[in-house]
C-alpha cells in the first residue's frame, strides 16, 4: 500500500508487439516492438469513517492518520507561478517532508504534473484546490450564481483539472471552493466532483460558507487554530490557521510586509508555533480533529508568514520544531 510513511510505487511497462505471439500456445516471444510506454501506480484508499472510538475521521488505507501540512501557494520570486527549476520545486517538498509534514494543501493553483509525481515519490498527501473564479451571485450570502457563462466555464475547468490529475495517488482531496470566492450551487458542485472522481474526498468549501455537504467540516481561523468538531458523516479539519510572521532582513520581497502575528525573533516565533501545534494535538485527542493546514510553506511577496523565506535561503522554523510539536 502507498502511504506517506511508505510511498510504495509499482513500475509499469506496456509494449505493443507484432509477431511475438505463438497462436498455438498463446505465449509471447520477442517480436517487433512497435510502441511502448512506461509509468507507475500506487495502491491506497482514502475515506471517511469511524475510528476505533467511533469518531468520524479521515481514514487512509482504513486507518486514521492525522494529516498535517502547510498551505502551499507555489509562488517564486523569479518566476511567480513558475518554479525556476524542477530541483527548486522538489526542494520545497523535501523540506516539508523533513519537517515531519505528511500533507500539503495546494492553494488555488494547479501545478505541472511533475509536482504531483514528486509528491507520489516522496510521500506527501495533496489536497488540491480549484483556482477561484469571480462569479457574481444573486446576493453576497446566496448560493446561487447569476452568470451561466461563467459557471459553465468554471465547471469545465474544474472537471478538466480532475480528469487530468486523478492518476496521482498523492492527491486525496478535491477543494472546489476557498473562503467563499465564487462559491455557488455547492451541493451540485460536490455531486459534479464525485461524478468526475468517486475515489477521492471532497472538501466542499474550505472556510466560510458552510453548506453541510462534502466529506469534511472545514474551518479557517487566524492566527490560533480553533478546530471544528466532526459530525456523523464528516470529518473535522482545520483548513487554515497560523500565518505567524517573521521578517528576515536581506531575504524579503520589499521592505515591510505582514503576517497575522509578527515576531521579533525566531525563538518567539517557534514558541508560538509549538503552542499552536500542542492545541492541535489536544484537539486530535479530545475533539476528533483529523487534519490541520498551517499558513504557509514560504513567504509570498509581502506575506512574511512562511516556514521559509521567499527566496528559500532561510528556514525560519527548524525541522525539529515541527517534529516536536506535531508528532
Amino acid at each position: 500500500l502507498w502511504s506517506p510513511d511508505d510511498p510504495y510505487l509499482y513500475d509499469l511497462e506496456l509494449r505493443l508487439v507484432r509477431g511475438g505471439a505463438d497462436t498455438a500456445t498463446g505465449q509471447f516471444g520477442a517480436g517487433d516492438v512497435l510502441d511502448g510506454v512506461r509509468g507507475y501506480f500506487g495502491m491506497r484508499k482514502i475515506a471517511v469513517g469511524p475510528d476505533e472510538r467511533g469518531v468520524t475521521r479521515l481514514l487512509l488505507n482504513n486507518r486514521f492518520v492525522f494529516q498535517s501540512g502547510p498551505l502551499d501557494q507555489g509562488y517564486w520570486p523569479d518566476g511567480l507561478y513558475t518554479a525556476p527549476t524542477e530541483s527548486a520545486m522538489v526542494y520545497d517538498l523535501r523540506v516539508l517532508k523533513t519537517m515531519g509534514y505528511n500533507m500539503l494543501r495546494k492553494h488555488v493553483k494547479v501545478e505541472p504534473r511533475t509536482f504531483y509525481t514528486w509528491c507520489d515519490r516522496i510521500g506527501l498527501l495533496v489536497w488540491q484546490d480549484m483556482p477561484s473564479a469571480s462569479i457574481p451571485l444573486v446576493r453576497p450570502d446566496a448560493d446561487r450564481a447569476t452568470d451561466t457563462i461563467a459557471t459553465r466555464q468554471f465547471e469545465a475547468e474544474l472537471t478538466r483539472m480532475i480528469l487530468t490529475h486523478r492518476n496521482h495517488p498523492s492527491i486525496v482531496m478535491w477543494v472546489p471552493f476557498n473562503e467563499g470566492w465564487g462559491q455557488y450551487d455547492t451541493e451540485r458542485i460536490v455531486r459534479l466532483v464525485r461524478a468526475s472522481d468517486p475515489t477521492r474526498l471532497v472538501d466542499a468549501a474550505s472556510g466560510w460558507h458552510e453548506r453541510n455537504v462534502g466529506d469534511v467540516v472545514d474551518r479557517h481561523n487566524y492566527p490560533p487554530p480553533v478546530p471544528p468538531r466532526p459530525d456523523a458523516r464528516r470529518a473535522a479539519v482545520q483548513g487554515e490557521f497560523g500565518g505567524l510572521g517573521l521578517v528576515v532582513r536581506g531575504h524579503t520581497w520589499k521592505e515591510g510586509g505582514w503576517g497575522y502575528d509578527l515576531f521579533g525573533s525566531r525563538d518567539a516565533l517557534v514558541q508560538r508555533f509549538e503552542e499552536f501545534y500542542q492545541l492541535l494535538r489536544r484537539a486530535d485527542r479530545e475533539q476528533g480533529l483529523s487534519a490541520a493546514v498551517y499558513t504557509q510553506t514560504s513567504d509570498v511577496e509581502t506575506e512574511n508568514n512562511g516556514l521559509m523565506t521567499y527566496d528559500r535561503a532561510e528556514l525560519k522554523i527548524a525541522p525539529t520544531s515541527v517534529l516536536v510539536a506535531g508528532r
